[in-house]
């Protein structure tokens, strides 16, 4: 299965996660940037297009070859449900409608999860909160890879069959590591997702919802778009535990690449974290950053000093009150 990686365990340190002393800093010399706060008006629009797109998509699916099908739903539709899911991001942070609308949030939410063909909305907000405020924390943040998986997919060949099942890895983790009662608005995404699939396979046909979960898996395992879910927190540099990459598809990931700026600034919507990054460039330009997501997988595969070791964890502290 190739060559093992030379890490055995995690990084353990001391240190808090470094976003939020450095917010503090940086607002402390650039105060203008709460200015940049708030939700992005053009942002509903751009999710409205992506899904309808997706919608018309459904009749031309219905009558393809599934080699076709699976080509259609790697290099077009999964880019679109991966595009999606990180408008889901932005939306669990509030920054469709703004904070003092939560209920326009969630119910956004719902709709821009429509294509992914799995109800994820609400439950990702649930978790990911946690991620920007514990991150590290080795009971709370749940973006951390379990010990079980870094101990099985240790090769390189590990690393590869790892990265194609990410989808399960990173779905089913929190149930199992920090498993939550279901609340209210998860149960409504549920029945909404399952009737959303429900109607699909009565007009289209099973296959075209397979396009729809077809794409969602494919986007987020061995695919360009998914790099980001390496080169946001996994240690290529020692000490380092967050990473930007500053290429072209954020111009389809809503700039979640600018992960330094998301975790320092999270209630700065995607379309304005560029703008953070040119206010405050002392405290970005010099920190390692990536310049291929691409390049990044395969970095992951072949180089025995990376893989789900690699990254920065905390003994667990206790929840904040």
């Amino acid at each position: 299965m190739g060559a093992h990686v030379s890490r055995n365990d995690f990084e353990w340190v001391l240190t808090e996660e470094p976003h939020a002393s450095r917010r503090k800093i940086i607002l402390e010399k650039y105060p203008e940037i709460k200015k940049l706060y708030g939700y992005d008006p053009m942002f509903k629009w751009v999710v409205l297009l992506m899904v309808l797109t997706q919608f018309a998509m459904l009749p031309l699916v219905q009558h393809m070859s599934w080699p076709v099908l699976l080509v259609v739903a790697y290099c077009f539709g999964g880019v679109i449900n991966h595009s999606l899911m990180l408008a889901i991001h932005e939306i669990a942070h509030n920054l469709a409608f703004g904070h003092n609308r939560p209920l326009h949030n969630r119910l956004f939410g719902f709709f821009a999860n429509l294509p992914i063909g799995i109800p994820i909305s609400i439950s990702f907000k649930k978790y990911h909160l946690e991620h920007h405020r514990y991150q590290g924390d080795e009971v709370i943040d749940v973006d951390l890879p379990t010990l079980v998986e870094a101990k099985l997919f240790c090769t390189t060949g590990g690393k590869l069959v790892w990265l194609i099942l990410q989808p399960l890895f990173y779905s089913l983790r929190p149930l199992v590591v920090r498993p939550k009662p279901p609340n209210p608005l998860e149960l409504i995404n549920l029945i909404i997702q399952l009737f959303f699939d429900a109607i699909v396979v009565k007009l289209f046909g099973w296959k075209v919802l397979g396009y729809l979960l077809l794409g969602s898996f494919l986007s987020m395992g061995v695919h360009p778009v998914a790099g980001h879910f390496i080169s946001e927190h996994y240690m290529f540099r020692k000490g380092f535990e967050t990473y930007s990459y500053y290429g072209p598809l954020n111009w389809i990931t809503f700039n979640v690449g600018y992960h330094n700026e998301h975790h320092d600034f999270p209630a700065v919507p995607g379309s304005r974290l560029p703008e953070v990054k040119r206010i405050a460039p002392e405290f970005y330009d010099n920190l390692p950053q990536h310049h291929s997501w691409s390049a990044v997988l395969y970095d992951f595969v072949m180089d025995p000093e990376i893989g789900p070791y690699a990254r920065i964890k905390r003994k667990h502290a206790g929840l904040e009150t």
